[in-house]
């Protein structure tokens, strides 16, 4: 037994359903409320965490070695901050031994006020969230010993979860700014960039998507979720693109208006994630909460047009209903997930429009799907 297993534990999960998970806290001192999920990736976990499509949750990772590559400034996916609330390893935080390195994760945690649980049975999370499905739930860290407390179940209850929740707006831009960042040089030199001005709404956008739409096209303008669309069209785009993002797309009104209008102006259109289900609910076909998601960055899909499987990164919590897209006479579904049949990809027969539900931008994963960017042109 490992010296840190025999010791009074320092943090815990409570769960909605009243499963308590023990272990010991490092990161930031404090407690926390979000939706428990897990990830399945083995390499990433500092893209994983900054990811703004992960806002108001707290992420498992299965892997259990986390830390070992410390954290730099490059593999950031968001300049506005992690957005999770807690985050949960199986073993110790691992001392970094990478070139790259510039701080280790539990320094970066503390910076970042996240608060993490190490010593949990992680295997036995991702069970329990995957039998009875997605849960809610608090992560303490109290290094003067963690004793359970009626509070936290109450903050817990008073807690009303993601579904229903605009989450966009805490992540999006506040202000119109324009990126030019490309893809890292070996990627980028093998890739032609066209004149050609695309507008990307923001509702969560990840850095490394912007750095793909740079390398392919000259001009990015990147605008807060709440923009209209005469705002949008007057800055003239040759096409549009609705980026991912947390959450609950229905209460995103306000974007769903908006993605209509944009179909009407017949610009070409392009969108990810949560993007994707935007331009779902503009025509009409309706989203759901999934059982517990997909998180990881090996998860299969079929090209139907193609017949080829692409192995994918994604992250998402909610889905496009199936039967209703393809019962809908403008829209011809292109990607199903392997997994469970879901789908991972549409377009519309009678308009410049497609959009897949995972992140071809890979950061962290596989470069399969990169060639949705190209289709873009």
């Amino acid at each position: 037994m490992s010296d840190w297993s025999s010791k009074k534990p320092t943090g815990a999960l409570i769960l909605d359903d009243g499963n308590i998970f023990k272990g010991y806290g490092c990161g930031y001192e404090g407690s926390a409320i979000g939706e428990v999920c897990f990830n399945t990736a083995m390499t990433g976990y500092q893209e994983i965490m900054t990811d703004p499509s992960y806002a108001s949750q707290i992420i498992t990772f299965t892997f259990p070695h986390i830390g070992n590559v410390g954290t730099n400034l490059e593999d950031v996916e968001s300049e506005n901050g992690p957005k999770i609330k807690g985050t949960i390893f199986n073993s110790p935080v691992t001392s970094p031994s990478n070139w790259r390195s510039k701080k280790s994760l539990n320094s970066w945690l503390i910076d970042n006020k996240i608060i993490a649980l190490y010593g949990v049975d992680t295997r036995s999370i991702t069970a329990h969230i995957r039998e009875k499905g997605f849960m809610n739930g608090i992560i303490i860290n109290d290094q003067n010993g963690f004793k359970n407390n009626d509070r936290f179940k109450d903050q817990l209850s008073k807690w009303e979860g993601i579904v229903g929740q605009d989450l966009a707006k805490i992540v999006s831009t506040k202000k119109i700014y324009n990126w030019s960042e490309k893809e890292i040089d070996f990627l980028s030199n093998e890739i032609e960039t066209i004149k050609k001005h695309i507008v990307i709404i923001d509702y969560g956008v990840k850095n490394n998507i912007l750095r793909c739409l740079a390398s392919r096209f000259n001009k990015l303008t990147i605008v807060p979720c709440d923009t209209s669309s005469k705002k949008i069209l007057d800055l003239d785009p040759d096409g549009i693109f609705l980026s991912n993002g947390p959450g609950d797309p229905e209460p995103l009104s306000n974007a769903i208006n908006v993605t209509k209008e944009i179909l009407n102006s017949k610009k070409p259109l392009f969108g990810i994630c949560l993007g994707h289900q935007v331009i779902a609910l503009a025509n009409g076909i309706k989203t759901y909460k999934m059982h517990n998601g997909h998180r990881g960055i090996n998860h299969p899909v079929i090209n139907l047009n193609t017949g080829k499987g692409e192995i994918t990164s994604q992250n998402h919590g909610f889905a496009v209903n199936m039967e209703a897209a393809m019962a809908h006479p403008e829209i011809e579904v292109t990607h199903v997930h392997l997994n469970d049949q879901t789908l991972a990809g549409m377009r519309m027969k009678n308009n410049k429009c497609f959009s897949v539900q995972y992140h071809p931008e890979a950061g962290p994963g596989p470069n399969d799907a990169t060639y949705l960017f190209d289709i873009f042109k």
